[in-house]
């Protein structure tokens, strides 16, 4: 009785954050097809266990009616947030396919839900028809018009009126799950089943809250680690194999089992037929539906607790639900597989767009602190109508057992922006409302905010999905560490580190990635408006090769802004230099497009009073170090922009590579960031895109990563070999 009692007490909590997470608002009315999916499904759902209840030989004859509408309302739910993670492993919630099978999920727990309250209502402890019927409806109607009307609206105005500053205290989060028990015994009251008043009160908790994010904190962990396995232990110590093999035969379940596994792919398919959708989408989208979990087994354990249900057929129903749920994964795996759409774009570098057309530039950011210089270089890079700025700023976010279901549908759309001084915001919310503001104050960025829910391991590919589907031309990433306090980087985030390291091996355009060390205190907003005409020194270092001729690029694109001013500083190796080099064969290889671009640059801002080149001779990489301390000690730079040039050495680099110890920063790049210069500049290293080192990268240092994306993305490279040849039939040009 005490286990029973701790389960019941975690079920109510477990139902609670299952309301929490449901947004209503995802259910899109507009489409029909999630709506005929999910109803047609139910209702076939509800008949074939109807014949499966009463199908001769399973189980005892001597059957009650109550039992029948236990088993056909638990054989006819899905459970909603374990088919949104089944979707999000396999990189599918984007998909056409993704969004139809969630918002019908959505939909049947809705309707499974009503019908489950009706059961509870419609039969007595006993399984008996209940003649406190009609009182038992009434007032469980009225209490879900009480949680419409007083109790979402009173929630709204206690957070809003006494929360301040967007911090909550613990006192909020007490009051908050004290109502859970309080409405749970307000339900049980009313004649149903205490979750009821736990799931409507989660509903009612305002979604925009941050309240939200802090109950999940407090109490998904303690939940799902201690208390939630004791529920799962009632419901095994409940269930007798041995007993039911009595009275079902192994070929009975098997049958049972399996057709209860096809009614709703075959229900599904029909839909599609009816509806022209591909017959793999209604196949996938059946097999979903499919999906069992936590709601599965609370309307079983109902039916028992009533005596609807007796052992045997619990049992039944628990095997069945348990392997419907196993199958769900594998067979979506091995059966569906998305086509990957074939996108034909030129302008994967910054190179090629010459600074005169739409720079689409793809930003991702892990927290609050890395939006501030991001948005900041962004303002620099020279967005006007003419050639703007095309942004998408994703807000990555790691997908766990704590993240909300409803977090994992999110449209590719900016939030509306008349709705964010009237709320208190979570971190993505705070993330959307920078960039939009962005885009308010200048006239030449467009902004769309999306967020990307994924495991760490995969998330690269989620990335370089998104680049694709957006024909985007650069990404660009924050440095894994921060800036403390005392001016330098902390130890920062390993796992965004993978992270950048993946996304250079398998980017489909040009990356960049910021160390910021000053942006975020750069306040553009204040001389745009107040006139003021501060200079920001930006300094270009050039030492050669395909990824400093991109660095060389995005410079070029800052040049035109009266408050920047560029200085491009090409480190030309000596005749020494050549002689004793290892690298002489790479760099004379790369030295013709060097001196093409650096000579076309030249000849275009010759007139340009904001422009400065110069020229360092340097004998080898110690050299180069030397020139740069000069440099800085000469001028303050608030930017240094440089190429990656990964494992790729020059003359004038010489000997760097061998204490080098950022591979994602190159060469230069992580000289800058040592502890050896005092330097306070942010960096910008600038990797440019190469179809063939991203089949090295992606053959030679990517370990084997689970997933249909990364497959796709190795198998059919497009428009790879002719952005090369394109490349190189403008440099002949060029010479000519």
């Amino acid at each position: 009785m005490v286990l029973e009692t701790f389960a019941n007490l975690a079920l109510v909590y477990n139902i609670f954050l299952l309301g929490l997470g449901m947004d209503l608002r995802m259910i899109k009315i507009k489409d029909t097809k999630p709506v005929i999916i999910a109803i047609v499904g139910l209702l076939v759902a509800l008949l074939s266990g109807t014949g499966f209840y009463y199908l001769p030989g399973n189980g005892d004859p001597d059957k009650i009616l109550a039992g029948c509408v236990y088993w056909s309302i638990a054989f006819g739910c899905t459970n909603f947030p374990d088919l949104a993670r089944i979707l999000a492993d396999l990189k599918l919630l984007r998909s056409d396919m993704g969004h139809t099978a969630m918002c019908a999920a959505i939909i049947t727990d809705l309707c499974t839900w009503i019908l489950f309250i009706l059961g509870m209502a419609s039969f007595s402890k006993a399984g008996l028809r209940n003649e406190m019927l009609p009182y038992s409806l009434v007032s469980t109607t009225a209490f879900i018009i009480l949680c419409y009307f007083v109790i979402h609206p009173g929630v709204a105005w206690a957070f809003n009126n006494t929360v301040k500053g967007g911090q909550v205290g613990e006192t909020h989060v007490w009051f908050t799950l004290a109502g859970v028990l309080i409405c749970s015994l307000i339900t049980e009251v009313c004649g149903v089943h205490s979750i009821t008043g736990a799931f409507l009160f989660g509903l009612s908790i305002p979604h925009d809250h941050i309240i939200r994010k802090m109950i999940e904190e407090k109490l998904h962990d303690f939940l799902s680690g201690i208390l939630m396995p004791l529920f799962y232990i009632i419901c095994g110590l409940r269930a007798d194999i041995g007993y039911m093999s009595r009275f079902v035969s192994v070929g009975m379940m098997a049958f049972v089992i399996s057709a209860s596994i096809m009614v709703k792919i075959l229900s599904t398919i029909f839909c599609s037929i009816f509806l022209r959708m591909p017959l793999r989408d209604g196949f996938a989208i059946g097999a979903l539906m499919n999906t069992k979990g936590t709601m599965a087994l609370v309307i079983l354990n109902a039916g028992r607790d009533s005596k609807a249900l007796d052992v045997i057929m619990y049992t039944h129903m628990t095997l069945a639900f348990l392997v419907m749920s196993m199958v769900v994964q594998p067979l979506l795996t091995f059966t569906y597989k998305p086509k990957k759409k074939l996108i034909f774009y030129k302008n994967r570098t910054i190179q090629k767009h010459k600074g005169e057309s739409e720079l689409s530039v793809l930003t991702c950011v892990h927290v609050l602190p890395n939006v501030s210089g991001i948005t900041n270089l962004l303002q620099l890079s020279n967005p006007t109508k003419k050639y703007p700025l095309n942004v998408f700023a994703i807000h990555l976010v790691e997908l766990t057992g704590r993240t909300t279901a409803s977090l994992l549908i999110m449209n590719d759309e900016a939030k509306p922006k008349a709705n964010f001084a009237d709320r208190v915001r979570a971190e993505s919310d705070q993330i959307a409302e920078m960039f939009t503001a962005l885009e308010v104050n200048n006239e030449g960025i467009l902004v769309q905010t999306i967020t990307a829910v994924s495991p760490y391991a995969t998330m690269h590919e989620d990335i370089c999905s998104l680049a694709e589907d957006k024909q985007a031309s650069f990404i660009l990433l924050p440095y894994h560490k921060n800036m403390t306090s005392d001016g330098r980087l902390n130890e920062g985030n390993a796992v965004h580190a993978e992270i950048n390291q993946n996304v250079l091996r398998h980017a489909p355009c040009s990356v960049g990635i910021l160390v910021d060390r000053g942006m975020t205190t750069v306040r553009f907003e204040s001389f745009l408006f107040q006139g003021e005409t501060t200079k920001k020194e930006i300094a270009m270092l050039f030492a050669g090769g395909r990824d400093d001729r991109e660095a060389l690029a995005y410079a070029w694109r800052m040049v035109g802004q009266e408050m920047v001013q560029l200085t491009v500083v090409r480190f030309v190796p000596s005749r020494e230099a050549l002689v004793s080099a290892k690298a002489v064969v790479e760099y004379e290889k790369d030295k013709h497009a060097d001196e093409e671009c650096i000579y076309e640059f030249n000849f275009k801002t010759m007139n340009d009073s904001s422009v400065t080149y110069i020229e360092k001779v340097v004998n080898d990489g110690q050299d180069t170090v030397t020139a740069i301390l000069e440099l800085e000690e000469n001028n303050s730079y608030d930017l240094y922009i440089v190429g990656r040039g990964y494992q790729v050495e020059t003359p004038v680099t010489a000997g760097l590579t061998d204490w080098s110890s950022t591979p994602d920063l190159g060469t230069i790049g992580d000289t800058l960031i040592s502890s050896n210069f005092t330097m306070q500049a942010s960096v910008l290293v600038v990797q440019q895109y190469s179809s063939a080192y991203r089949q090295t990268a992606g053959n030679n240092n990517q370990e084997p990563v689970q997933g249909g994306a990364k497959n796709a993305h190795e198998a059919k490279p497009f428009m790879e070999d002719e952005d090369d040849e394109e490349e190189h039939k403008y440099d002949i040009r060029m010479r000519k």
